[in-house]
């Protein structure tokens, strides 16, 4: 895509701290990290989000996703990592390239501390599993 900025990193025109490529995939170190070590990783085929993604794309994606997460968790000696994915503008994507962020995590570190997560109410657990199952 022309005016993708992500594209544009695949391509070369944009530098990159790059960390892996190869014909399905390119990773590299976020530019506005919220950890040392905060990796990017994208299909080199553009798609805007996740459901809108061919399934052989984000099996490439996922078949090399643990090996990079295993890396940037090592090489930043992080007790952990979170793996995260916002699709569309309500969830936070700023460049609308599919891409996973990997962030590399240790305790106490206060990073994404914590989910603002509440209970459903009688009934409305079931009422949203049959939308959602409707609509698959």
């Amino acid at each position: 895509m022309d005016d993708c900025v992500f594209c544009k990193m695949v391509a070369g025109q944009i530098p990159v701290a790059r960390v892996y490529e190869d014909e399905a995939v390119f990773a590299f170190l976020d530019i506005g990290p919220i950890s040392d070590g905060h990796t990017l990783l994208i299909p080199k085929q553009h798609c805007t989000n996740l459901h809108e993604c061919d399934a052989s794309v984000l099996s490439a994606v996922a078949a090399r996703l643990g090996r990079i997460a295993g890396a940037v968790a090592a090489a930043m000696g992080a007790e952990g990592y979170n793996v995260l994915v916002n699709s569309g503008s309500a969830a936070g994507q700023v460049v609308n390239h599919l891409h996973f962020h990997i962030i590399p995590r240790k305790a106490g570190d206060r990073v994404l501390s914590g989910w603002p997560s509440y209970k459903y109410k009688k009934g409305q657990i079931e009422e949203i599993a049959d939308r959602i199952r409707w609509n698959l």
